[in-house]
């Protein structure tokens, strides 16, 4: 069964991103959420027993609310990645500043 996890580091601070919603879509639909911990990361993005599944999936960051005191030029941040394999982890971390934002797979 594929699993996921995810990580928001805010490198114009250079720290983890707390507080920041995530939705994870399969299809155009949610199938999990969360919100970043202390450390940035979401624990569990798919109920027990959901399976990520082969496909196109999504991760949208709600980063606007983060970023409300600044004058941040983005409100959320959608990443698509493709499932390949039912049996991978896939790790996909956001790093992000009020300006710009990069992403790749992690291990």
């Amino acid at each position: 069964m594929s699993t996921i996890s995810t990580h928001v580091l805010d490198t114009s601070r250079g720290a983890p991103a707390a507080g920041i919603r995530i939705t994870l879509e399969r299809s155009g639909e949610v199938i999990g959420s969360g919100v970043t911990d202390d450390d940035g990361r979401v624990t569990e993005l798919l109920p027990d027993g959901q399976r990520l599944g082969i496909g196109l999936h999504k991760l949208v960051f709600e980063v606007g609310q983060y970023f409300s005191s600044t004058n941040a030029f983005y409100e959320r941040i959608s990443i698509e990645f493709v499932v390949s394999s039912e049996s991978d982890h896939y790790h996909v971390p956001l790093l992000l500043s009020p300006f710009g934002y990069s992403t790749y797979r992690g291990s």
